[in-house]
């Protein structure tokens, strides 16, 4: 039977690399690219994206230890850069969080391989996604069945957008501006609430808010 970790692991992913609107840049991006290259190019970056994804997921926490940085703190700062993400998903709005600026998006017309930037990372593993998977992994502690479960919701994921990268023709065909944008919206609240949940708990574990209260 599937765990709690899985939906809501799901759920925080796709709100926070947004596998449709990745889609639509990446055929923007694309557009004079041979079909080959484009399968070549969503493929790689996939993987990148993955290997930093998988990266921050195990060393996660490690790093936050070398840094001097406390779990509470890394939820309320990874809750607050969540809940702004969220913020821009229901309005609608782009966010240079979980996707290339209009100026990064220029730069790339003058590279050659635009699998690692801007496709891999920002679009994919951005300052989000990586700050979510730290939460996350952290919310599971020592429970080693949870963390699988949280890495399977960001795994599946990624594959709905690589898979929505090789369709990218096809999902604007069907969906539209419009249907990508509701479906945005309802993940963006969904989001909101979580982040909400992380600021919550991390206030609530604090040094300072138990001082308050003691």
């Amino acid at each position: 039977m599937i765990h709690e970790a899985f939906y809501i692991s799901f759920a925080t992913f796709f709100a926070t690399i947004s596998p449709l609107n990745v889609s639509m840049i990446f055929a923007s991006l694309t557009a004079d690219v041979q079909p080959q290259e484009r399968i070549r190019t969503a493929v790689k970056g996939t993987l990148i994206a993955l290997i930093i994804l998988l990266t921050f997921s195990v060393f996660g926490d490690a790093l936050l230890g070398i840094l001097g940085i406390t779990l509470p703190a890394m939820r309320i700062g990874g809750g607050v850069l969540l809940l702004l993400i969220a913020i821009k998903l229901v309005f609608a709005q782009p966010s240079g969080a979980s996707s290339a600026t209009k100026a990064e998006q220029q730069e790339t017309v003058e590279r050659a391989d635009l699998s690692i930037f801007p496709i891999a990372t920002p679009m994919i593993a951005g300052p989000g996604t990586m700050g979510a998977i730290i939460l996350l992994m952290a919310d599971s502690g020592d429970d080693l069945r949870i963390s699988l479960w949280t890495v399977a919701g960001m795994v599946s994921v990624l594959c709905l957008t690589l898979l929505a990268m090789l369709m990218a023709t096809q999902v604007q065909r069907l969906l539209g501006k419009i249907g990508v944008h509701v479906i945005a919206r309802v993940f963006g609240v969904l989001l909101a609430a979580l982040s909400m949940q992380f600021i919550l708990d991390g206030l609530e574990n604090s040094v300072v808010f138990k001082r308050l209260i003691a």
